[in-house]
This record gives C-alpha cells, sequence and structure tokens, in this order.
C-alpha cells in the first residue's frame, strides 16, 4: 500500500497526451477526455494533446518531438496496442526509448485481469524512458485507460508516493 510523504508538497508534471487512432475524432475520443480529466483533476498539466492515425512514421513524429521537448515530462499514449490490424503503437515508440520499464506492461495486465480476465492478453501496453521523458502506451479503450491511471500512473505519477515514484526520477523536475 502507498501513502505520501507529508512533508513534500504535490509538484505538477507536464503531460503530452496521444490518441492513437484510424477512426477517432476528438469528439469520440472518450479515452484521451479520460485521462485528460484524470490528469488535471489530479493536478498535473496537460501541455499537449494530438491524434495521430495508426501509422508508425506519423507516431514516432510526434513522440520523438514530445521526447526532445524539455516541457514535457509525462506522454500517455492510447491506442494501437492490440494484435491485430494496424496495431503498431510498441513497434513505433520502443525504438524510440532509452529504456523500456519491464514491470509496468506486467502490472497492467496483473490489474486488467481482475476486471477483464484472460482478455487481457490481447493488450501490449508498455512504458519506457526517453531523454528523461516517461512513455507509457496504453490500450485504446477507456476502461483501459481508467485501470491504468486509477491503478498505476495516479500514484506513480505524484513525488510524494512511497516508497517511490516515477516522478522523482524525471531529471528536469530536480531542477525546479
Amino acid at each position: 500500500m502507498t501513502g505520501h510523504f507529508a512533508e513534500q508538497p504535490f509538484l505538477p508534471l507536464n503531460i503530452a497526451l496521444l490518441t492513437v487512432s484510424d477512426s477517432r475524432s476528438e469528439d469520440q475520443d472518450t479515452s484521451g477526455k479520460l485521462l485528460k480529466e484524470r490528469a488535471e483533476t489530479a493536478g498535473h498539466r496537460v501541455v499537449a494533446k494530438e491524434i495521430v492515425r495508426d501509422d508508425v512514421y506519423q507516431l514516432r513524429a510526434v513522440v520523438s518531438r514530445w521526447i526532445a521537448d524539455p516541457e514535457v515530462n509525462v506522454i500517455l499514449s492510447t491506442g494501437g496496442t492490440g494484435v491485430t490490424g494496424r496495431d503498431s503503437t510498441p513497434e513505433a515508440v520502443t525504438p524510440l526509448l532509452d529504456k523500456v520499464v519491464e514491470g509496468f506492461g506486467e502490472l497492467f495486465r496483473q490489474i486488467s485481469f481482475a476486471e477483464i480476465g484472460a482478455s487481457t492478453l490481447q493488450s501490449r501496453a508498455f512504458a519506457g524512458l526517453a531523454n528523461g521523458t516517461f512513455v507509457f502506451c496504453l490500450p485504446g479503450s477507456t476502461g483501459a485507460c481508467r485501470t491504468a491511471w486509477d491503478g498505476i500512473l495516479l500514484p506513480q505519477l505524484d513525488i510524494r508516493t512511497r516508497p517511490c515514484n516515477f516522478a522523482q526520477l524525471i531529471p528536469r523536475l530536480r531542477e525546479r
């Protein structure tokens, strides 16, 4: 069970949101809306939001731009992590990562298993670190985004969470 450091104030992160979809428009992007709402409710700042077709090169272009932007601390991507059709987020983003956070996908599927059973095997959710920016790639369903945010991201993006959290590992935060 996680707790918080009582003596440390909350530190908002700058988050970029990417929805990967061949069919969703801004009005239909329920997963992107959920992540934006959850992030802002937690006190973080959403500094960029885009919808990109499920195309390896378009994905890499957007994620690379955000990785290079010193103002972006975290990238949350939703969609394109399945095993069918044009799902290509892992193939597009993994080569950009300096380190893969193996436990993220494992923990996501463990939590998801309690909700949807063995269907969680179809998720290739993953996370990593690139140029001091954390990148989390989530499934496209709104339920999966809720599961990831509530069960993993909310506490791990809060610098007060102990015994450790991802926020404290972002080098640019230590410079504030």
